[in-house]
């Protein structure tokens, strides 16, 4: 079998609701995305979604037509050392992440087995925490949603925060009142997305915690900023995370090295499946616990099932895999992956033509905001 060429269609979705954090509290609903195909000499092809479009095509027609797909981690080390000298940064890493994940779909599909089963797991089974990306939603909003995940036994949540202290405490009420109903109980975790100074982050966590046990909180300072995140976790009882807008398994190793971090966030962005496993073992290697970022349909739940110390995953389930068809669900607070060969989903072929766009479609994400570091700014912008 060898690899025939590469297929991409970008589309544009609008999803059920807007996400936001303390870096734009207003939020979009506009998710934009990128169909990847692989395809093979017999008529088998990988899928994937990513970003990076012009790299993702210079990549498999330099390095990637007429090889056998089936070498995938052969294939991630001559991407990596391609981009040797430009670095595998930025949208190199974004492009070597959707046609690794391909490739690996498309291997999982060769062997007629879920891609948990390829990759090497023993359970289909991962556990899952609620994350509302939610700084844009309303109190009612916020209860609506993490009520919803308690109904399918979810009892941890992620709550976006740092922009009001008076208004984070009531909504960590709401979140905690709300995930109660599951039955379990709550697990508190917080996510101010880089926002606030190290000194910002531990004067509000102490504020915070005299009310409220918090599991962890998420980028409490910058992503490479070592000394501040460790001044951070020795100084407040919450464990600090971080780690999900790096790109590779360097910018992860001053982290670990330093005791910086005491939970890894790992994701699709860091080289894909092949590469998030690697940074995975290197934070095993240093006993500290990963937790998996969300993505369309879950399906980086077959990497986290694999993983001996991985907590849990992220589930943001607002509406952004609508083009996907597939049927992993949530049960009992754990994603349940299907049988199905490969990572268990497909794209609907008329739904994406429906979403299909010319160019790259809307800009997601956003900068860091005016004022992060020094000073608080309400939704209004004003200090």
């Amino acid at each position: 079998m060898k690899i025939t060429g590469v297929r991409t269609v970008p589309y544009q979705l609008t999803m059920q609701r807007p996400i936001a954090d303390a870096n734009d509290p207003i939020g979009s609903d506009q998710m934009p995305g990128l169909a990847v195909y692989i395809d093979t000499d017999e008529g088998v092809s990988g899928i994937s979604m990513g970003g990076a479009r012009d790299m993702i095509h210079t990549l498999v027609d330099t390095l990637l037509i007429g090889q056998d797909p089936r070498g995938v981690l052969g294939h991630w080390n001559r991407m990596v050392d391609h981009v040797f000298k430009s670095g595998n940064r930025g949208s190199n890493t974004a492009a070597i992440a959707s046609i690794d994940i391909a490739l690996w779909d498309l291997k999982a599909r060769i062997n007629n087995e879920p891609l948990w089963r390829t990759l090497g797991a023993s359970s289909n089974r991962v556990r899952a925490y609620a994350s509302g990306i939610d700084m844009c939603l309303s109190d009612d909003e916020i209860r609506a949603f993490y009520t919803r995940m308690a109904t399918q036994g979810v009892g941890a949540g992620k709550l976006k925060i740092g922009l009001d202290l008076e208004t984070d405490m009531r909504r960590i009420g709401i979140m905690r009142e709300a995930l109660a109903t599951s039955g379990k109980t709550p697990e508190l975790c917080l996510d101010v997305n880089e926002y606030w100074s190290p000194k910002q982050a531990i004067r509000y966590m102490h504020v915070i915690e005299q009310q409220y046990d918090i599991t962890w909180i998420e980028e409490p300072a910058r992503r490479w900023d070592v000394e501040g995140l460790r001044k951070v976790s020795d100084n407040v009882r919450a464990a600090v995370a971080s780690g999900e807008n790096l790109d590779s398994i360097e910018e992860a190793l001053p982290l670990l090295s330093a005791r910086a971090v005491d939970v890894l966030n790992v994701g699709s962005r860091c080289g894909g499946i092949t590469g998030a496993g690697k940074i995975a073992a290197l934070a095993y290697a240093h006993e500290t616990p990963v937790t998996m970022m969300n993505c369309a349909a879950n399906f980086m739940a077959h990497v986290a099932a694999t993983l001996p110390n991985h907590v849990m995953m992220e589930v943001l389930d607002n509406g952004r895999d609508a083009v996907l068809t597939h049927t992993h669900s949530i049960e009992d607070g754990w994603i349940v992956l299907n049988d199905e060969p490969g990572l268990g989903f497909t794209f609907d072929e008329h739904k994406l033509r429906a979403c299909a766009v010319d160019g790259p479609g809307a800009r997601f994400g956003w900068g860091r905001r005016r004022g992060a570091g020094m000073y608080l700014l309400g939704p209004d912008g004003r200090a």
